[in-house]
């Protein structure tokens, strides 16, 4: 593609075009036909380890390599690599079985193994010998073979490897010294595969320390040998290429100091490593090593400080001064921090600078050898886009035709501090910090609530951690403090501990500040309690799961409620014809909730002739509605069927729901039942608590008068009275449900009015023989069932009514 576009942008021809194509297709398939015929020569080689140690054929080999890779969820080419790893030793446990469990490591707990002691004489010794040596070394081997010649005795380094990471991601030894020449050949090439430190040192530039070999074996695919601890140090940048390899024979973890030596000796190596292919190149443009010892002090140094170096024109005048060491406090205005700022120049860091008072203060330091301190003057820095004025005090003292350069800032007010304690106080939170070169640790005020602590006994040693823990906490934890003291990668982690007042949840975040080598020196952050925060998770959780339970119980009582009501209540596609009467009827559940109502009707032909008219609306919804529908519509139709008054049946089926009210249900419900003889067209009625039957007659529509009762279930001494009619042919005497009617935050006789209305229209304009349905389908957004009966006595003349079939719904 690169060669395609670079063609394009020359205006290359077509043909160019195509043959760069093909070109770049082959190269894909030798490079394919590398990696196979490398991977096929891993095979062979760990084949034949497998042959030498087990006594089995090739065949048997590579059959074992493939069946270890399937059980361990390898692939084969990492099996491969383990079986060449592990030549030459013997492991610790069988390849082909699982290691044993490996026991917590407390190390990450150890203070002593992150606390920073002041470089020693002996030390500044170590780094100034092998800055002289490596004047005279000119290949990667050669430089490998000097950090062992100095560290060998003094940091029990007994190897040193160093690898180049390819174009691939594979690793290429470059360098190395104190190996067997067998390990080295094995070890030569480097596929990317998951599990090898030096790549992961590589890839997440950071060092990994190896410091305890059975958790080690479990997570990294291990160089043989007998190296209980040792340790992979990238070059300085974002994306290092090269990385260093410290083996040692001595077990335990690395000294902060050790860290700190080694991690100074790569950064010294780094200018001959880069360019180890060019003899004679300069090993380092701090010729007399002052550079080195100054950043040695501010290393020590608990507040900001630079050195400056002078650049200058051809004409000798000051143009700018170089960044050439740093103290880990300093900050620049874009939040580069100590050795970051190495390299940099004053007026790229700093750049309102050129031109003050300030400026003018570092050139006559500098021409006169005078110590420079200026005083309190306004410093205008932009955080975030928003800019923000500081006020600084600065000195200037020259050192060897350089400046040291040191400030004080003033603006830190007791407002501000006020607003920081209220803002702890209100998020719960408090800050902490831990100054490694002193080895002391600072907690603010509400550390100490939120870890239940006597302010008395101080902030709490980070050996005294573990005991606070919750068990299933201290791995994760132990590995996050392991990389924020150890690497200086930042971290944000939760964790719990068991106080007195119960288990609290908490949150750490922090990073570390490093000196110009990358060692951590200072720690800053906060600790946060979330115990409310994650006791209302927990609790919403608990809700969520209390509501989708209910939901579901709630569809399934739906469910089995609507199949009940479908079996109890079937609903008739067309219209019944009773006696001489036509019945219309019209059913709708309600279009919104999750449960069914109670509303019901019955129509049924009687056996000595008539019909019953029977329609009710149980109070509530669901199985129980359901059931108390049943209940009431079987006893009304059977004491119907043998003849008792209706004012009778209306009694006893009060004292039944009276009587088999429970605790926590007690039934009510409305009922209007009617009686209808053919020979005389006597309609008898009684209602209980239910609204009015709309007779429509020679197109008019009234609501007849209502005989007395109540709505079964109320009272044990509801009297029931009972109404006559005479039918007429043409008549529509409708039966409903409330359902038909009401409209939330309406009056009652809004919705009868409205009825009547529309009912008495329908049957003018010739809509009369589904009535009830029509009346039904007007109401398309309804919140409770609807149920409507139309019994009509057609005309001698025209008994079917012939009116349309297919009405149109009239909205009511």
């Amino acid at each position: 593609m690169e060669a395609e576009s670079a063609s394009s942008a020359g205006g290359a021809s077509p043909e160019v075009l195509a043959l760069a194509k093909v070109v770049s297709r082959l190269r894909a398939e030798v490079a394919d036909l590398e990696a196979g015929a490398a991977a096929a020569a891993v095979l062979e080689r760990a084949s034949g380890v497998l042959m030498a140690r087990e006594g089995t054929s090739a065949e048997e080999a590579r059959e074992l390599l493939r069946d270890r890779a399937a059980r361990h969820d390898r692939t084969l080419a990492e099996e491969c690599w383990i079986t060449l790893g592990s030549a030459g030793r013997t492991p610790a446990f069988s390849p082909a079985s699982p290691p044993p469990p490996a026991p917590v490591d407390a190390a990450p707990f150890e203070a002593d193994r992150y606390a920073v002691r002041p470089a020693d004489n002996a030390q500044h010794v170590l780094l100034a010998r092998l800055a002289d040596g490596l004047a005279a070394a000119s290949t990667a081997s050669e430089v490998a073979q000097l950090l062992l010649l100095v560290l060998g005795d003094a940091e029990q380094v007994d190897a040193v490897m160093i690898y180049a990471l390819g174009g691939s991601g594979s690793l290429e030894l470059t360098g190395h010294a104190g190996f067997d020449p067998s390990l080295t050949e094995q070890w030569s090439h480097v596929p990317p595969l998951a599990g090898v430190a030096a790549r992961e040192a590589l890839t997440e530039a950071r060092a990994v320390w190896l410091e305890n070999a059975r958790l080690d074996a479990d997570r990294y695919l291990l160089i043989g040998g007998p190296w209980p601890s040792r340790a992979w140090i990238p070059l300085p940048g974002e994306r290092p290429t090269l990385a260093v390899g410290f083996f040692r024979t001595v077990a335990g973890p690395f000294s902060h100091g050790t860290r700190s030596l080694l991690r100074r000796a790569v950064r010294l190596c780094e200018g001959r490593l880069r360019d180890s292919g060019r003899p004679g190149a300069p090993a380092s443009t701090d010729e007399d090593g002052s550079v080195v010892a100054v950043q040695g002090i501010f290393d020590a140094l608990s507040g900001p400080a630079v050195l400056l170096t002078p650049m200058r024109s051809a004409d000798g005048r000051v143009e700018d001064f170089r960044i050439d060491a740093a103290a880990p406090e300093s900050v620049d205005v874009a939040g580069r921090r100590g050795r970051d700022l190495v390299g940099r120049r004053i007026l790229e860091t700093y750049p309102t600078v050129a031109g003050s008072d300030l400026w003018e203060g570092y050139l006559d330091a500098l021409t006169t050898g005078k110590v420079y301190e200026g005083l309190p003057f306004t410093y205008e820095e932009t955080a975030l886009g928003v800019p923000y004025e500081s006020v600084y005090s600065v000195r200037a003292s020259p050192l060897g035709g350089r400046l040291v350069v040191c400030w004080i800032r003033h603006d830190t007010s007791e407002r501000e501090a006020r607003r920081l304690d209220d803002l702890q106080r209100l998020g719960n939170l408090g800050w902490a910090s831990w100054n490694l070169t002193t080895d002391t640790i600072t907690w603010s005020d509400q550390v100490y609530t939120i870890f239940a602590r006597d302010p008395r006994l101080g902030p709490m040693p980070l050996e005294e951690l573990p005991a606070q823990l919750v068990p299933d906490d201290l791995a994760r934890l132990g590995a996050a403090v392991q990389r924020l003291l150890g690497d200086g990668t930042a971290i944000d982690e939760p964790f719990r501990i068991a106080t007195a007042h119960g288990v609290r949840h908490l949150r750490i975040v922090a990073e570390a500040h490093t000196d110009s080598a990358g060692t951590p020196v200072e720690v800053h952050g906060f600790f946060q309690d979330l115990t409310a925060q994650r006791g209302a998770e927990i609790a919403l959780r608990e809700s969520e799961r209390a509501n989708l339970l209910q939901r579901g119980m709630l569809k399934a009582e739906r469910a089995l409620a609507a199949r009940l009501q479908e079996t109890l209540l079937p609903i008739p596609e067309q219209s019944l014809d009773l006696a001489d009467l036509r019945v219309d009827v019209a059913y709708l559940p309600a279009d919104t909730g999750v449960n069914v109502g109670g509303d019901w009707y019955s129509a049924i032909e009687l056996p000595y002739g008539g019909a019953l008219f029977v329609v009710g609306d149980v109070a509530g919804h669901g199985l129980t509605a359901v059931g108390t529908m049943a209940q009431l519509r079987f006893t009304a139709k059977g004491m119907a069927i043998t003849g008792s008054k209706l004012p009778v049946v209306l009694n006893r089926l009060n004292a039944l729901l009276l009587h088999t009210a429970t605790e926590s249900y007690s039934g009510t419900a409305t009922m209007i039942m009617a009686r209808y003889r053919p020979e005389d067209h006597q309609l008898t009625w009684v209602r209980a608590g239910h609204l009015p039957p709309l007779l429509i007659r020679d197109g008019a529509a009234r609501y007849l008068a209502q005989p007395e009762g109540c709505l079964l279930g109320a009272s044990f001494e509801a009297p029931y009275g009972q109404a006559s009619l005479t039918l007429v042919p043409g008549d529509h005497l409708v039966l409903y449900t409330d359902g038909l009617v009401e409209v939330p935050h309406e009056d009652i006789d809004e919705g009868l009015t409205r009825l009547a209305d529309t009912a008495a229209r329908l049957v003018r304009e010739g809509n009369a023989r589904t009535l009830a349905r029509t009346l039904a389908a007007g109401r398309p957004r309804h919140r409770d069932d609807i149920c409507v009966l139309d019994i009509h006595l057609p005309r001698p003349e025209s008994p079917a009514d012939e009116e349309r079939t297919n009405p149109e719904p009239f909205p009511l």
